[in-house]
């Protein structure tokens, strides 16, 4: 039989149950978010990090049925749960080269992230199936103590992978984040979108869980046994870190959106004569001011680099080589410069308006990205800026129903 925890009064046994059952609940629900709000929109990336939800809900759900109240069951799923763990740190690593590199999941390019659990996993089943049952349950009941045999040493090789893998998935995912860093405000117009500092609180997340995970591992499940306060506190702490990262996840956009779907780009490159090149190059550098200058395109708080091109009938590459050698900006920098523009003329002529409304006039996202624009551009605050620009016009901040 598997050793059953202590739990004391009845009260405190079903609040450590439920504790126990947090992580699940957690995972369970950004499962279902992440794949039903993103299925339609096409969101490749969101929707694999549901995916990874998805096989962490295996993982918990397995932690719970082992420490209380079906640890008999568990015996039947052990290899489900060891398959899981090794399987959520190459999903997660995945997510982010969705995030980065990789148009789309594809099972023929990345399945050598999965090779290896994968085959670690077939050979655990295998293992476990010509092995007599008390060797397996001997070892699932007590590992440390267990005697030296095939079971043992495959299931030592699987833990000493999650190791590696916890650090080769960090160490890729710091590498790519830091790589592309700036290739979301060479697409993205909105500021909040440009940062990409929510995919590098993801990783913190996955770090911290890689480490307490290893440290959980050392301390064994025997402890746990012993100090049920342990194991409720272990499951706030991982239960909060998924949270996070469903949280994030959701609102986390591509960092890297270079993927060239227009027709443009091919249309542009076989351009006949020298004289059509040179046209090109007077031309469309003139519809691309004209569609800020006149036309007011900023005014899309949606508006990214590749909707730019397709109206002036280039390429996206184009319109970013032109912005950053001409004005010296990125696209999101330079599209918030009109849209600051818009702003200080709209607070001017109608400074009655509230922080909401002038948001959505001149172009913003939101108010925090227009709080953030402001504080980006001038290094004040936004309700500073304001207030001075109020005085310029000899109109007090404190006489406007403005609100923040």
């Amino acid at each position: 039989m598997l050793k059953m925890p202590i739990f004391g009064h009845k009260t405190d046994s079903m609040f450590k149950i439920v504790l126990l059952l947090t992580p699940v609940y957690v995972t369970l629900f950004w499962t279902i978010v992440l794949n039903m709000e993103n299925r339609h929109n096409n969101d490749r990336a969101r929707l694999f990090l549901g995916k990874f939800m998805l096989f962490a809900f295996i993982l918990y759900f397995s932690h719970f049925l082992f420490f209380y109240p079906f640890a008999e069951i568990y015996l039947y799923i052990d290899p489900l749960y060891q398959y899981a763990s090794l399987l959520v740190y190459p999903l997660f690593y995945i997510y982010v080269r969705l995030l980065t590199v990789d148009e789309s999941f594809k099972l023929t390019k990345h399945f050598k992230y999965l090779a290896l659990p994968s085959l670690f996993f077939s050979v655990y089943l295998i293992g476990i199936l010509i092995s007599p049952q008390e060797n397996y349950q001997t070892l699932i009941t007590d590992y440390e103590n267990s005697p030296w045999n095939f079971l043992k040493i495959v299931l030592t090789g699987m833990k000493l992978l999650f190791l590696i893998q916890v650090i080769l998935c960090v160490t890729g995912n710091t590498i790519l984040l830091k790589k592309y860093k700036y290739s979301a405000g060479q697409y993205y117009s909105d500021i909040e979108d440009s940062r990409i500092y929510k995919a590098e609180l993801l990783n913190l997340c996955i770090i911290l869980i890689g480490i307490s995970s290893f440290v959980l591992g050392m301390l064994g499940r025997d402890f746990f046994f012993a100090e049920p306060v342990a194991l409720a506190i272990a499951s706030l702490v991982f239960s909060s870190l998924l949270f996070v990262i469903g949280l994030l996840g959701n609102v986390q956009k591509v960092v890297n959106p270079t993927y060239e779907t227009d027709s443009t780009k091919e249309q542009t490159e076989a351009l006949a004569t020298d004289q059509e090149i040179e046209y090109f190059k007077a031309e469309v550098p003139k519809k691309i001011l004209h569609l800020f200058v006149n036309d007011k395109i900023y005014l899309n708080s949606k508006l990214t680099i590749r909707d730019v091109a397709q109206i002036a009938g280039t390429n996206r590459t184009y319109v970013s080589n032109f912005i950053n050698t001409r004005f010296n900006q990125n696209f999101c920098s330079f599209v918030n410069h009109y849209r600051l523009e818009e702003l200080e003329r709209t607070i001017t002529e109608y400074p009655q308006y509230n922080n909401n409304t002038l948001a959505e006039l001149c172009g913003f996202g939101s108010v925090d990205s227009m709080k953030r624009t402001v504080n980006t551009s001038y290094g004040i605050a936004y309700s500073e800026w304001r207030k001075g620009l109020l005085a310029k016009i000899g109109k007090p901040q404190d006489n406007l129903k403005a609100k923040a």
